[in-house]
């Protein structure tokens, strides 16, 4: 099975932040392929060891793609059977509207997301998104039926097939963060051809939409000597800001800024420049909303750095992204990982 397969796989699966355990188990299979060294933790997070080939002490690199995919929780069963939902993640609530959903009751559940027709709206109502609040989850069963089957705290996610579009682009729910996902696994494959000195730390980490949770105890627990976070960033689309978007099919984006460790981005920026990966400069004024945030100060900090995959529609049930993008992202952190020496770990903390 290719890793753009085993991602079309992780990207049907459901995995909201705090119930991760489908895309975890599968994560573990993907991983098997290259280590036996495989557990997870008391959070939940997938943590893969592939040693490296040296003399010990190894210098330790961790990579980190969260699994979690943004949810809704069941808030109310209203009159009729009707669920109301709200966030566990970063749901625009734009993009709900007639979405088909699965409800994790004490079974799975199909449902869809209703609101008010148009014809019943007021004009003003017509010219405004309807908020969250105002949706509800039609799961086509009688009222005494749905209160026997979901309790208030139940989760529920998106339900769309991953689809295959021209160009190699690939599109559907939760790219964010599977994608990263694929990227580490396309990393662990260049790897076998290349020789690192280096262990390195694949952690799919859990709860990242709610707060880098995951990361946060693997980064303290793991103490490694470098932690790159993968994750995905804003693509090109109509109406993006050009300084706020970056190209798709032209490979990962290389983070810099204060959350971002100065060496550990000049070795990822000259890797690239090295072995004629493409890639864009990604300029970050502050703490990333991603795992890297959590690495830079557990314990006593870890030199940090982040890439990203280009996608677009992101937290919505089409995120698209090139796959092209993700390979070569995972060229990327091979090259750097093969590169990294006891002797530069060393010199991290020489400004």
């Amino acid at each position: 099975m290719t890793h753009r397969e085993t991602l079309r796989e992780l990207m049907e699966l459901h995995g909201g932040p705090g119930f991760e355990e489908a895309v975890a188990a599968r994560v573990k299979d993907a991983f098997a392929r290259y280590t036996d060294d495989i557990r997870t933790d008391a959070m939940g997070n997938v943590i893969a060891r592939v040693p490296g080939d040296g003399p010990a002490p190894r210098p330790r690199i961790l990579l980190s793609a969260h699994m979690d995919e943004i949810a809704l929780v069941v808030t109310e069963i209203a009159d009729g059977g009707f669920l109301r939902v709200w966030q566990a993640g970063g749901f625009d609530p734009r993009t709900l509207v007639g979405q088909e959903v699965v409800v994790h009751g004490r079974q799975p559940l199909l449902g869809v997301v209703g609101s008010k027709p148009p014809h019943l709206t007021t004009p003003e109502e017509r010219k405004q998104a309807a908020p969250l609040e105002d949706l509800f989850i039609d799961l086509a069963m009688p009222e005494e039926r749905v209160r026997a089957l979901v309790t208030v705290g139940d989760r529920v996610t998106l339900r769309r097939e991953a689809m295959d579009l021209l160009n190699g682009r690939i599109a559907g729910k939760a790219l964010d963060d599977r994608a990263s996902i694929a990227v580490i696994l396309e990393c662990l494959e260049v790897l076998r051809g290349l020789r690192h000195t280096a262990d390195v730390l694949a952690v799919a980490s859990v709860q990242e939409e709610v707060g880098v949770r995951g990361a946060t105890t693997a980064g303290y627990a793991l103490e490694p000597d470098i932690a790159i976070a993968v994750d995905v960033t804003f693509a090109d689309m109509p109406g993006q800001a050009p300084d706020e978007s970056f190209k798709m099919g032209k490979g990962p984006a290389i983070a810099f800024g204060p959350n971002i460790h100065p060496k550990v981005f000049r070795g990822l920026r000259d890797a690239a420049e090295r072995h004629r990966v493409p890639y864009q400069l990604e300029l970050t004024q502050g703490p990333t909303g991603t795992d890297a945030r959590a690495f830079q100060i557990a314990r006593a900090g870890i030199a940090s750095g982040l890439v990203g995959v280009a996608i677009r529609y992101m937290h919505c049930s089409v995120e698209t992204a090139a796959y092209d993008d993700i390979a070569e992202c995972g060229r990327l952190l091979a090259h750097y990982i093969a590169g990294v020496t006891a002797e530069e770990v060393a010199r991290l903390t020489c400004y």
